[in-house]
């Protein structure tokens, strides 16, 4: 009996660190996505054509077509989403301080289609 205990208790032990690991994982994603779509929200301050923004999510899914072996596809897709953004020309043209005052008057969350 305290065999068994001890192998439960072991169990759990795995348990718990696989969910604490995932729980690291889906914060990271969490994050990802939040700047994400606070550069989604710029662009849509800016203006951004449609044409535009899907170009930049087709490039985004092209690169991302066949998975990297050992990092997570939806981790992958939006690292890649958030580098693509970055690059935008909209966004590298437009100073500093105008984004940040933009972002801070509004909620960065808030994407009305």
């Amino acid at each position: 009996e305290l065999q068994q205990k001890a192998e439960e208790t072991e169990l759990l032990k795995m348990e718990l660190q696989m969910l604490e690991t995932e729980r690291v994982r889906l914060s990271l994603v969490e994050e990802k996505l939040m700047d994400v779509l606070q550069l989604l929200q710029q662009l849509r301050d800016l203006n951004i054509s449609k044409r535009a923004l899907g170009k930049i999510l087709l490039s985004t899914l092209e690169s991302c077509r066949d998975p990297q072996p050992g990092k997570a596809h939806l981790f992958e897709v939006l690292d890649t989403l958030y580098h693509e953004l970055t690059t935008c020309e909209l966004l590298e043209s437009q100073p500093l301080e105008k984004a940040q005052s933009r972002q801070s008057l509004s909620n960065p969350l808030v994407i009305s289609c």
